[in-house]
């Protein structure tokens, strides 16, 4: 696979590269100058299972802010800079961890190169950014659009860039909004380079859709071996991304833990509230660190059957409910009873 041969790098207190985990990012949607409001985004992140964070860096006051950002939380914290090569500059003073720049859009090569050496002497790694919707005109007219090979050669013509700058110290990030493009462009940087890869599907959307396109996307990308972060960049609050992350991985294969919710459709016989029950379990099992499977099923008559391969289960009926263990069921409780009683057996593996 691609991602057991990438370059290893080190953000903060992680690793990414060479087979290690792929890790989860999201971005702070909270102006990075109020620092209490940052701070409490990015430990719900936290708790939410987020490795590593994003903060926008548009004020010097920002860039400031990081120092004390940094010191109340405990992943590593990385700087968006879009062109002024100084906040990029102030950013790492402060302690950030990584930073993320397009080099075309903060000014001359003068000015990478001031940007390269604080990175070269604090060792801090540069994730370069290329997005669809901001390619180069002279590349655009090359290929007559924009297209995934584009995306490629904008990206490698930056990390040559600061290559030639005497630093080798990145990941790489190609986005676009174009779920095929972009599957196409991973494709094509995997075989070009060994930096690692930041994955993910740029203004995908609000929550519904932009989960559909990250998921078909990043699902393409990550089976295929490539890739070794990546966001799910949702129109929507930052913890949605996590969840999402958090599943499509799972799903994938590529990480264990943390307890998956299964539940069935809505139909005819249903006797209860099955999509509020649904969501009610899937709130309760966020608490638990356990890599087991829970069944939430409507019908109290084929549920217990359908929920055999998971773990535990619940199945309605009308005001009364089961708990369900490997597909048999242990006991019948009053409908308002079935979370409480679910929790207990869900203590019970611990």
């Amino acid at each position: 696979m691609y991602r057991d041969k990438t370059k290893v790098i080190t953000i903060g207190n992680r690793q990414i590269g060479g087979g290690n985990p792929i890790l989860i990012q999201s971005m702070t949607n909270t102006k990075t100058e109020d620092i209490t409001a940052t701070v409490n985004q990015i430990l719900e992140l936290e708790e939410a299972g987020c490795d590593i964070i994003r903060c926008a860096v548009p004020t010097m006051e920002a860039a400031g802010a990081l120092r004390e950002i940094k010191k109340k939380i405990h992943i590593p914290l990385v700087a968006d800079i879009h062109f002024d090569y100084r906040l990029a500059i102030a950013a790492m003073e402060s302690g950030a961890d990584k930073i993320r720049i397009n080099p075309g859009n903060i000014g001359d090569i003068e000015r990478v190169k001031a940007v390269i050496d604080v990175a070269k002497e604090r060792n801090i790694p540069i994730r370069v950014g290329v997005n669809s919707g901001s390619l180069e005109k002279h590349i655009v007219d090359k290929y007559g659009h924009v297209t995934a090979e584009g995306l490629v050669e904008s990206a490698l013509d930056k990390v040559h860039l600061i290559e030639k700058l005497g630093y080798d110290n990145m990941v790489i990030s190609i986005k676009s909004s174009d779920v095929l493009m972009c599957v196409k462009a991973h494709e094509l940087i995997a075989q070009k380079t060994n930096y690692p890869l930041h994955v993910g599907i740029t203004e995908s959307g609000s929550i519904v859709a932009g989960n559909i396109k990250s998921s078909i996307g990043l699902g393409l990308i990550l089976n295929q071996g490539i890739g070794d972060t990546i966001r799910v960049s949702l129109t929507d609050k930052p913890l949605e991304e996590i969840r999402s992350a958090k599943i499509i991985l799972k799903t994938l294969g590529l990480r264990k833990g943390g307890v998956e919710v299964v539940s069935c459709p809505t139909c005819g016989r249903t006797q209860i509230d099955l999509i509020g029950l649904a969501k009610q379990v899937e709130d309760l099992v966020s608490g638990y660190d356990l890599d087991i499977k829970v069944a939430v099923m409507g019908c109290a008559v084929n549920g217990p059957g359908e929920a055999k391969e998971a773990d535990l289960g619940v199945a309605g009926g009308r005001g009364v409910g089961c708990i369900i263990k490997k597909g048999e069921i242990i006991r019948t409780v009053p409908e308002e009873s079935l979370l409480a009683e679910l929790k207990k057996e869900l203590d019970s593996f611990i």
